[in-house]
C-alpha cells in the first residue's frame, strides 16, 4: 500500500481548488456569492483550509528527502526553490495590485482604493513602503497569505527532519510556540505600518505542521488520527454549534452570537483561560478557528464517498485549479483587485456580481488549463513523462 500512495490524492486537489474559489469570492466583497462561502457556516474559513492542505502537500512532496540519513540538500533545494517561486509570485502580484489601485484612482476617479488593503502606505510613506514590500514587512490585503506559506516552507526542512524522527516532540514544541506567541502577542513586525504580519507564522505554523504530519502519514498509507465514531460525533457537534453561531440564529429573542459571546466571557472569567483559547482572532489563529478547521478536515477525511466524488469528472475542474494552486492564487489576487475596482465605479447589480465572479473563475480555469497544456507540450518535446508533483 505504501507504493500506491505515490499517486496524487485527488481529494487534496479538489478541496484546494474549492478553497481557491472561496478565497477569490471572499476577496471580492459585496457580492451575493460571498454569503455562500464556508466562512458563513463556521468559525474558520478557506485560509485555514489552504494552509492545512499546503502542509499536507509539502509532506507528500518533500517528506521522502528527509526520511533517511541524508544527504538532505536535494530536498532543501527543492523546498527553497519553491519558496523563491512563492516570493516571486507575491512580489509580482503585489505590484500589479498597486498598479490596479492607482489606475482606478487615476482613470476611474475613485481614490478610496488607494486607502484600502494597506495600499495607503504607498502614498503616505512611499520610501518606507518600497523598502518594506521586498522585505515582506509590508503586505497588502488579499495578497498576504503567500508570505506566510513562504516562511513556513522555508523552515520546512527542519520541520520534516524532526517529523520523521520525533513527531510527537515536534507537535509538542509547535503547540508551545503557538501558545506563547498567541498569549503574549508575539509576531513578526511590519514596516512601515505598525503591528505585525496579518497571518502570524508563529501561530499558523501549528496548522501547517499538523498538515505535514498528515501528509507523511498518508505517504505511509496510514492515518494521523484514526477513525473513531465518538470523535466524528464530537467534531460534528462542534461544527453544528459553530454554524449556529456563525449564522447568528435567534434564540429566545436574542442572536446566537450574543448568547455565545456572553457564555464564552463567563467561562473565561471562571476558568481564567488564556485569551486565545476562547477568543476570535485570525492573525493569531485562536483556538475556535483552529479547532473548527481541524474538525472539518477530520470529518471530511472520514467519509469514503468524498474520495469517489473527487475522482469523478464533475470534480475535474476543481482538481485542475488545485494542481496549479500557486498560479491560480496569484491570478486570483489580480482578479480580486480588478473586481473591487470595477465594483467601486459601477452601480451594484446581480448581473455585475455574476459576471465578475463567473468570469474570474473562468479565467482561473483557463489559466490552469493553459499551464498544464504548456507542461505537457514541454514534456513531449523533451521525451519525458509529465510530472504532476509541485
Amino acid at each position: 500500500m505504501g507504493g500506491a500512495r505515490s499517486v496524487r490524492d485527488l481529494r487534496l486537489d479538489v478541496l484546494r481548488g474549492l478553497a481557491l474559489i472561496s478565497i477569490f469570492i471572499n476577496h471580492t466583497p459585496g457580492t451575493i456569492y460571498e454569503n455562500i462561502t464556508t466562512r458563513n457556516f463556521g468559525f474558520s474559513d478557506a485560509a485555514e483550509g489552504f494552509v492545512l492542505m499546503s502542509g499536507i502537500a509539502a509532506g507528500l512532496a518533500y517528506g521522502k528527502f528527509f526520511a533517511g540519513p541524508g544527504p538532505y540538500w536535494p530536498g532543501v533545494g527543492k523546498m527553497w526553490r519553491r519558496v523563491w517561486a512563492l516570493y516571486q509570485v507575491h512580489i509580482v502580484t503585489t505590484m500589479i495590485a498597486i498598479a490596479l489601485s492607482a489606475g482606478f484612482a487615476y482613470w476611474g476617479g475613485y481614490f478610496p482604493l488607494m486607502q484600502r488593503n494597506a495600499v495607503t502606505a504607498l502614498h503616505k510613506f512611499p520610501l518606507q513602503a518600497l523598502v518594506g514590500i521586498p522585505l515582506l514587512s509590508h503586505q497588502l490585503g488579499y495578497a498576504n497569505i503567500l508570505p506566510l506559506y513562504a516562511a513556513l516552507l522555508f523552515a520546512g526542512p527542519v520541520m520534516l527532519w524532526c517529523a520523521h524522527r520525533a513527531p510527537r516532540r515536534l507537535l509538542v514544541v509547535s503547540v508551545l510556540v503557538y501558545g506563547v506567541a498567541a498569549q503574549w502577542w508575539i509576531n513578526i513586525p511590519s514596516f512601515p505600518n505598525k503591528g505585525g504580519w496579518f497571518f502570524n507564522p508563529l501561530t499558523w505554523q501549528l496548522l501547517f505542521i499538523i498538515g505535514l504530519l498528515t501528509g507523511l502519514a498518508i505517504k505511509r498509507g496510514e492515518r494521523l488520527v484514526p477513525v473513531k465514531r465518538w470523535l466524528v460525533v464530537a467534531c460534528l457537534l462542534f461544527m453544528a454549534v459553530s454554524a449556529f453561531v456563525a449564522l447568528n440564529i435567534p434564540v429566545a429573542g436574542k442572536p446566537a452570537q450574543e448568547w455565545f459571546g456572553r457564555g464564552m466571557w463567563h467561562v473565561q472569567e471562571a476558568l481564567h483561560t488564556p485569551w486565545f483559547v476562547l477568543g476570535f482572532d485570525k492573525t493569531y489563529l485562536t483556538m475556535p478557528r483552529l479547532l473548527h478547521a481541524l474538525a472539518l478536515a477530520y470529518v471530511l477525511s472520514c467519509w469514503p464517498w468524498l474520495r469517489r466524488a473527487c475522482a469523478s469528472r464533475f470534480a475535474a475542474p476543481f482538481a485542475l485549479l488545485g494542481r496549479n494552486g500557486l498560479a491560480v492564487f496569484g491570478l486570483g489576487v489580480v482578479l480580486c483587485y480588478t473586481c473591487n475596482g470595477i465594483k467601486a465605479i459601477s452601480p451594484p447589480s446581480l448581473a455585475l456580481d455574476s459576471a465578475l465572479i463567473g468570469g474570474g473563475i473562468a479565467l482561473m480555469l483557463a489559466f490552469a488549463w493553459s499551464k498544464e497544456a504548456w507542461r505537457r507540450a514541454e514534456a513531449r518535446a523533451e521525451g519525458r513523462p509529465l510530472s504532476r508533483a509541485e
